[in-house]
């Protein structure tokens, strides 16, 4: 059997499969809220889910992977486990494909913590207690910046000194097992070209789009950080550099000051000074509410421009992610952002969550695909296992 492991910035999500090619599922669930309130929700295949409150919290993620743990002895067994599979943030330069996670390849890892320092500690961390948890099973690395790895050397590059981009210091992309995953869902329904020129907007408490051509990765969002790009729930997005200099020169903060408020202090939860969760955002009447929906869709809208750009036009828009499979709402805002482009959305359609969201004359063709990339790491971890 193959377990997949996904972090989230406040949940564990977690799916059990059989070692077969089409990786029939056995269980999957999360333990979610970790900061507050924590639960655990289970589901096997085909059967109704079961919920568990885990006390008042908050939960650590090791803790988490413990009580992962506990529902896999509890139902199959450890000893039927052959892999886990990590959903892990970045794999710099060197870790372009699945690898196993020895001792060498965690070293390799861990010096790329200061590009996505929150992100990157996390997945270590939950790498490190599975390992100890279910020591028979080999442990796999899936990367969300490989995907990105063949976009054109100028989708890469900043413009500082050579010798700096020479050390690594480049765009990387994010988000890449769920671009990977709706990428190969779109192989499956349209062939080899997967629906052409498309962008997928992977909206959720983090945020990113990507350009793909022909189903491959030639432009996106994020960079060399997952700040950059999108407003997202607690992260800033795109910033004028500057705004970092000045708030170290001038409002003498220190650099462990900064990163708190660019990832957890800023986004959506900065500009309304109520949540990053975008439902509640919807539901509230405050002005400032209002304010950080609107910027959220003006970025993302523009971007979409920068991405159609960089593809030479767009056949398809892809929604995807908490807030793209779940909110009608912020998918219209945005259909109507990118209007000059030929996007059409079909407000009835729209509001059933359907598949396809776009009217018959739309020049654009506009789905809802649910993401899940628990499965696209369980796929990654299998090759792998194959081509041992």
């Amino acid at each position: 059997m193959i377990l997949a492991l996904n972090a989230g910035s406040s949940s564990l999500k977690f799916a059990l499969y059989e070692r077969r090619a089409s990786l029939p599922l056995v269980l999957k669930g999360s333990v979610a809220s970790l900061n507050s309130n924590p639960r655990l929700r289970v589901s096997g295949a085909g059967e109704p889910a079961r919920q568990r409150d885990l006390g008042a919290g908050p939960l650590d993620i090791g803790a988490a992977v413990e009580i992962v743990a506990d529902e896999i002895r509890s139902m199959v067994g450890v000893s039927r486990l052959e892999a886990v599979g990590h959903r892990i943030v970045h794999g710099g330069r060197t870790f372009t494909s699945p690898a196993f996670l020895d001792d060498d390849v965690v070293e390799d890892l861990r010096r790329l913590i200061p590009l996505a320092p929150i992100h990157q500690l996390q997945n270590l961390e939950i790498a490190d207690r599975a390992k100890k948890l279910f020591p028979g099973a080999a442990q796999v690395g899936c990367f969300d910046t490989a995907f990105h790895t063949g976009r054109p050397a100028v989708a890469k590059a900043y413009a500082l000194p050579r010798e700096l981009s020479e050390t690594g210091i480049q765009s990387y992309g994010f988000h890449g097992v769920s671009f990977g995953y709706i990428s190969s869902e779109l192989r499956k329904s349209y062939g080899p070209p997967a629906g052409g020129k498309v962008i997928v907007a992977h909206l959720g408490s983090g945020a990113s789009l990507c350009a793909m051509l022909d189903g491959k990765s030639v432009a996106t969002t994020m960079g060399f950080s997952p700040l950059d790009g999108l407003v997202m729930s607690t992260r800033c997005g795109s910033l004028d550099p500057g705004v970092v200099l000045y708030l170290l020169q001038e409002r003498s903060m220190r650099p462990d000051e900064v990163a708190k408020l660019l990832y957890d202090q800023s986004g959506l939860l900065g500009i309304s000074g109520m949540t990053g969760d975008m439902q509640r955002l919807l539901e509230s009447d405050r002005p400032e509410a209002r304010e950080a929906i609107d910027l959220f869709v003006y970025r993302t809208g523009r971007e979409i421009g920068s991405l159609a750009a960089a593809l030479g036009g767009l056949d398809m828009l892809v929604f995807t992610a908490g807030i793209g499979e779940n909110s009608p709402a912020i998918r219209d805002m945005i259909g109507k952002a990118a209007r000059w482009l030929g996007v059409q959305i079909d407000p009835d359609l729209n509001l059933q969550n359907g598949t396809l969201v776009s009217t018959p004359t739309s020049k654009v063709r506009v789905l809802v695909i649910p993401t899940d990339e628990e499965v696209a790491v369980a796929r990654e971890v299998l090759q792998l296992l194959e081509t041992r």
